[in-house]
């Protein structure tokens, strides 16, 4: 029998990262439980190759115009929706045979929290008189909207390793939770009693996460070990579309370097680990702190072959010469650099500082230490023009970067997320909070959107051509060729691409082999061929 049970849900979406599913924020939260004396288990119904293709949801349909035909092109975006893992049913059993009492549910992202609250459905039919609860930042900042579910007993806002300890014990106890920091409740009068988000003001006091109730075998990577490491919570700039921004509610704590090392150090040694991500939303601003971090990994792991990223972007002016070849002693291959816009005005609306030439002397500095560099940019955001988005990627075409294009989504909690709504813009439903969906449609359309998207496709399929060689080809008229027979994906491109730089059309191909036009804005694909006339397009390395 097991005392305490905690979920992460299956997702419905065009598309997976699985490296990016680890359920690190539940392994941080049953370290605590254990600790204090509880038995735990963890359901990660992600953690399975499992997934089916599912009807697209009505609030979706208008994505049809965009996302027509399955398209096996390199410069393919999505078609098929899917549900990702394990099934609702399969959810239920499993808690049914675990005879948990309490059950938390993971809801982390906003577009997801109908499967989290599914979830929440389905354990209650099997496990009637557990209690659930739900936690995560789509809960924290909207508690009211996942209370109207009577599935859920409790929200515990904020840091899960603060409060879920003292529910379990109050529980156990039957003790009052009305003290319980961050605890979301039903009054008597069955109202909505909310307490502020709880928050760790000392990280380095918890113990490290219990990855061991995770189902690593899934999460290897080329036959190691994948791990996420968090090093630090929130994040002292001030982007506006962010929800990790610093706040009273949201403050930058960072964890000790002994601490993190000793994390690092664990995954290797006892679980083989050859891949870490860095989780954190700013892992570099405190230089001699990330320079401590880095001497000790290399110092310990320099000669076996670690690999480590930092996949939610990097602060280009945090990374200097002495930064970037420490990251390269240390296991980084890759410098994925957060550089949100070129234009001045967009950054000033986004509320960023304009890092373009810290930007330009990380990539300058990047192919001197082996690294390469992708680098991120936003499209699509409320009064954001797609025009400033094609210079974005003209910008990039002329460095020794991948394109990182990002379609931007309002995230609840952020001061975006009130601008769409009094712009009227903002989505109808929480599940068209994704970038996948094209969530927007402002001075930025949806079919420009899908645009820049796929430009930013045509751009790395140049750059890969560079790289490994392959001449890019001459513009050459379509001719009306129906079909391409004998599929090759790169010699499918390359006569994508040759038709592409004639006329500016976006085409795909089949799975029979048929060419079809996707729909795009031609105006930008103009501007975008127009541009690339007028700089020398560089590769990645």
């Amino acid at each position: 029998m097991t005392d305490i049970l905690l979920v992460q849900p299956p997702i419905r979406d065009f598309y997976l990262t699985a490296k990016r599913t680890i359920p690190y924020g539940l392994a941080g939260i049953a370290a605590v439980l254990v600790r204090e004396g509880f038995s735990v288990e963890i359901i990660d119904a992600l953690a399975t190759s499992r997934s089916h293709h599912i009807e697209l949801p009505r609030e979706m349909h208008y994505l049809r115009e965009f996302y027509t035909h399955p398209d096996q092109s390199p410069f393919a975006l999505f078609h098929h929706f899917k549900h990702f893992g394990y099934s609702f049913e399969h959810i239920g059993r499993t808690a049914r045979h675990s005879s948990a009492q309490l059950v938390g549910i993971s809801s982390l992202f906003t577009p997801y929290w109908g499967e989290a609250l599914k979830t929440a459905d389905v354990i209650r039919a099997n496990l009637p008189n557990c209690k659930i609860v739900m936690g995560g930042h789509h809960p924290t900042v909207l508690p009211e909207a996942v209370m109207k579910s009577t599935a859920v007993d409790y929200i515990l806002r904020g840091d899960g390793e603060v409060s879920m300890p003292l529910l379990a014990k109050a529980l156990k106890k039957g003790k009052t939770i009305e003290n319980i920091p961050g605890i979301v409740r039903r009054t008597s009068e069955g109202e909505i009693a909310a307490d502020k988000p709880a928050r760790m003001t000392k990280p380095d006091i918890y113990p490290l996460p219990a990855v061991e109730l995770i189902n690593r075998r899934y999460y290897r990577r080329r036959k190691k070990g994948g791990a996420v490491v968090v090093a630090s919570r929130g994040c002292p700039l001030k982007c506006s579309y962010c929800c990790m921004r610093s706040s009273a509610d949201q403050p930058y704590i960072r964890r000790r370097v002994a601490s993190v090392f000793a994390e690092v150090e664990r995954a290797v040694d006892q679980y083989d680990t050859g891949f870490i991500d860095f989780e954190d939303e700013n892992l570099s601003l405190d230089r001699q702190w990330f320079l401590d971090l880095l001497s000790a990994i290399q110092a310990r792991f320099g000669k076996n072959g670690l690999e480590l990223r930092a996949m939610n972007g990097l602060f280009p002016p945090a990374l200097d010469e002495e930064i970037i070849c420490a990251m390269a002693g240390s296991g980084f291959k890759t410098l994925n650099l957060s550089l949100g816009s070129t234009s001045v005005d967009q950054l000033r609306r986004f509320q960023r500082p304009d890092v373009g030439r810290a930007f330009d002397a990380a990539l300058e500095l990047a192919p001197k230490y082996g690294l390469q560099a992708v680098g991120y940019i936003i499209v699509g955001g409320p009064n954001q023009q797609a025009e400033d988005s094609v210079r974005d990627l003209l910008y990039l075409a002329a460095r020794r970067v991948l394109a990182g294009v990002s379609v931007y989504y309002p995230s609840p909690g952020s001061p975006d997320y009130e601008r769409c709504r009094s712009l009227g813009v903002l989505p109808k439903s929480y599940a068209l909070m994704r970038s996948s969906v094209l969530p927007i449609s402002h001075t930025t359309t949806r079919k420009e959107s899908s645009t820049l998207l796929r430009l930013g496709r045509i751009l790395n399929f140049i750059k890969s051509l560079l790289d490994r060689g392959t001449p890019i080809p001459q513009a050459r008229l379509h001719s009306q060729q129906q079909s391409i027979d004998n599929f090759d994906r790169v010699r499918a491109g390359r006569q994508l691409l040759g038709w592409f730089l004639d006329d500016g059309k976006i085409r795909g191909v089949r799975p029979d082999g048929t060419v079809f036009e996707h729909s795009i804005s031609t105006r930008l694909t103009r501007m975008f061929l127009d541009g690339l006339k007028k700089i020398e397009i560089k590769g990645t390395v």
